[in-house]
């Protein structure tokens, strides 16, 4: 199961149904977090788990691994089509809708002032980089930190424990791409 991204998969799968990660969860009898983390690729999930998963949606395990993805035509998104993907002070606009299948996932992130990523650093696989536009971010790399002002950039392996934090008194807006896909 290693070659396959499991966690693009099961979010592409999810959403197709229009299931939330905790209607999701509540039918296969799992915790929300564990949806997450195996959306995320933060675990990879026993042959038994993921088919109690996959029972909640539901689909076979050789469906599952069989399926392929829709390859998207639309190449320009308008500002509206951008898809919301994250919660609370941050905003995560994304481009495209369904990443499954693809190599690179684009951000226009939005933090406002005071509001972090959270006290545990984030560490996942891959690569990401990205621009600042406007306001000041606080960008944290293993036990790096720099305050990055507009026009100033970052770029890191994603396994590098990192945090972003707005600070200053107005919002910061940064264009960033990672891939493989995190989110």
């Amino acid at each position: 199961m290693s070659d396959t991204d499991i966690g693009a998969r099961l979010r592409y799968l999810r959403t197709r149904q229009g299931l939330s990660q905790r209607a999701l969860a509540k039918r296969a009898g799992v915790t929300h977090s564990t949806i997450s983390l195996i959306e995320s690729n933060g675990v990879n999930p026993s042959v038994g788990a993921l088919k109690r998963i996959l029972d909640g949606i539901p689909i076979g395990l050789s469906e599952f691994f069989a399926l392929e993805p829709d390859r998207p035509r639309q190449a320009f998104y308008r500002a509206d089509e951008l898809v919301e993907i994250g919660k609370g002070g941050i905003s995560y606009r994304q481009i495209g809708e369904n990443l499954f299948g693809r190599a690179l996932q684009i951000l226009k992130e939005r933090y406002e002032p005071g509001t972090d990523t959270g006290r545990v650093p984030l560490s996942h696989d891959g690569e990401e980089g990205g621009i600042v536009l406007c306001g000041r971010l606080e960008v944290s790399v293993d036990d790096e930190r720099r305050i990055l002002g507009p026009g100033d950039a970052y770029y890191f392996e994603s396994r590098r424990p990192h945090r972003f934090r707005c600070v200053g008194p107005i919002a910061c807006e940064v264009v960033s791409a990672c891939t493989p896909p995190s989110f």
